[in-house]
């Protein structure tokens, strides 16, 4: 098996969340800005002297960002109404001992515990470190593996973890919403917006492709981010649990479960393990698919997991 330099990783996801930061808070200007120019007739002679919306975009965008970095986990968790582990219950009590082991396996302090109420098998991580970090399994994950299995799923969330991948993640979930809020805001100030007051018709027309794709581009970052990393974190998962199995097992239930998982969110479905909304793309490869889905295919993952079971 070859070995997994975390360090690079880690200094990797760094660079990318910078990136990504900044991107953000750019976008953010610029709609600001486009919205000040046709809007508020900003740099138009006789119009607004001061880029009011400009300003308070870029704000809304840092205390996005901001906010996203120290308290992202807490919101994914929030949206997903996923509750604090009872260790009365016996499921709980066995899930609170598989994460311990693969805390002391991994070397990672132990992630919050959360489940989610939802009976589609599933899970996550989220948080901007490991020693911030929250992970989530929802109840039908817990109904349905073993405990062999269950703890591959685990391994995989702490290699997320021990990576920081789910820095980069949990931050394009929380502006992956406050970029659609920012382009629904802006789509209603243009839209009952004084005809009068507004700038070049050309800028105006920009503006408008940009509020209109914004979604869309949200979107494809979100897939973006996380297909590759899922091979990865299946890669360390096995080198945690020595046991690629018990992984691979797991997710081929998963991948059996019809039930969509109802709880999920267009900006957290990236997080998970597997594609909370199966579509017939995410079983294929190529570059379209790794536009169009957030995971690459379960089949692909656990051939080769299988793979390294007759291998190891």
């Amino acid at each position: 098996m070859v070995p997994v330099d975390f360090y690079a990783r880690r200094r990797l996801n760094r660079r990318r969340t910078v990136v990504l930061v900044l991107g953000f808070v750019l976008f953010f200007l610029a709609v600001g800005l486009g919205v000040d120019a046709t809007w508020a007739g900003f740099l138009v002679p006789g119009g607004e002297p001061f880029p009011v919306v400009t300003c308070m975009a870029g704000g809304l965008a840092v205390a996005t960002s901001v906010g996203a970095y120290f308290g992202g986990a807490r919101m994914v968790m929030a949206s997903l109404h996923a509750r604090p582990l009872d260790l009365n219950d016996p499921e709980h009590h066995q899930l609170f001992n598989v994460v311990t082991e693969m805390a002391l396996a991994s070397g990672l302090p132990l992630p919050q515990l959360f489940i989610i109420p939802d009976t589609a098998p599933n899970a996550l991580s989220a948080g901007r470190d490991p020693r911030h970090a929250v992970l989530g399994v929802t109840q039908g994950l817990l109904n349905l593996l073993d405990r062999q299995e269950t703890q591959g799923v685990i391994a995989h969330e702490m290699a997320h973890i021990a990576d920081h991948d789910t820095l980069m993640m949990t931050l394009v979930g929380v502006l992956f919403g406050g970029a659609l809020m920012l382009a629904d805001w802006a789509r209603r100030a243009l839209y009952f917006s004084d005809n009068r007051r507004r700038g070049n018709p050309v800028l105006f027309l920009l503006v408008l492709v940009l509020i209109a794709v914004t979604p869309l581009l949200s979107r494809l970052l979100a897939m973006a981010v996380s297909r590759q990393r899922e091979y990865l974190a299946d890669a360390t998962a096995v080198q945690f649990t020595r046991n690629p199995v018990g992984l691979a097992s797991a997710l081929e239930k998963i991948g059996r479960a019809t039930s969509p998982l109802r709880e999920a969110t267009r900006g957290t479905a990236h997080l998970f393990i597997s594609n909370p909304w199966p579509r017939r793309v995410d079983a294929q490869e190529g570059r379209l698919a790794d536009l169009l889905s957030t995971h690459p295919p379960l089949a692909q993952r656990i051939a080769i997991l299988r793979a390294m079971a007759h291998t190891g």
